[in-house]
């Protein structure tokens, strides 16, 4: 089951809109809800009005559950919500007993980040599962949101747990990241074994770059931050590369490195 939630996990709308793309690319059934009126503070996450059939309808804020065929032999279901602002740990174990409904056994959470990274290179996705947890999972500390207290939950119950986490360049604002939400797709198809449907996301991938790209060149100081970061990624990605050969000269590289990233933080 893939889960992720709208708010302070989701950048972009990036980990969402994974899962809103597969309802529109694929056959999605609505399979199960929860009930809202327990877990959300209608001042923070507020009811939206709109017009149904030439009646107005206010829709409350609710999670949603999809059974999604990706063909004949693949099937997966989603659960797509605000994150909740009350009662945490009894919304996660309702969630998990309707993903025992549906004999679901793995649990896929995703997320998304503001961070330190340029959008000229490929944007950072860390995976992780129950065995082995990514670089920001071993040296985070500090707050968390629904995602991870879900992950923790289903793996502390017995279901196999992973996570995928995309960070986007915290200078670009808050608009949709076409790029981040394509990564992800991509690194799901992966995972799944199946070639996922990537329908738009490409062009869109392309124009916010393109955007981007206008944004630096119209400000000089912006351009010399993005260029700053693009030397501490390649450098960082050099220097992983060469530690997976386990020659002194990578031991060398990877010291180098990051005793360039240190003296950048001072």
């Amino acid at each position: 089951m893939i889960c992720a939630f709208e708010g302070w996990n989701d950048a972009c709308q990036a980990a969402t809109n994974v899962v809103r793309h597969l309802i529109g690319r694929y056959d999605a059934i609505e399979v199960r809800h929860i009930r809202c009126d327990a877990y959300y503070d209608y001042q923070v996450t507020r009811p939206m009005s709109c017009m149904v059939s030439g009646r107005r309808r206010i829709l409350w804020p609710q999670t949603t559950f999809y059974d999604i065929a990706i063909d004949a032999a693949t099937h997966v279901f989603a659960q797509i919500a605000p994150e909740p602002n009350y009662r945490w740990v009894e919304y996660c174990h309702q969630s998990l007993r309707i993903a025992e409904e549906f004999d679901v056994d793995q649990i896929l959470t995703l997320g998304s980040m503001f961070a330190d990274c340029p959008h000229t290179r490929p944007l950072p996705i860390d995976e992780s599962d129950a065995n082995c947890r990514c670089d920001m999972d071993r040296e985070y500390n500090g707050p968390v949101g629904i995602p991870t207290v879900l992950d923790t939950i289903a793996c502390d119950e017995g279901f196999e747990t992973s996570t995928l986490w995309a960070s986007i360049p915290q200078y670009l604002g808050s608009d949709e990241c076409a790029q981040a939400t394509l990564q992800m797709l991509n690194h799901l198809s992966g995972r799944l074994g199946v070639e996922l449907d990537q329908g738009d996301l490409p062009e869109k991938a392309q124009a916010w770059k393109a955007q981007a790209s206008v944004l630096t060149h119209c400000n000089d100081e912006l351009a010399e931050y993005v260029e700053h970061l693009e030397h501490e990624y390649d450098s960082e990605q050099n220097a992983r590369a060469l530690a997976d050969l386990g020659t002194p000269q990578a031991e060398m590289l990877v010291k180098e490195a990051e005793e360039f990233l240190s003296h950048m933080d001072e």
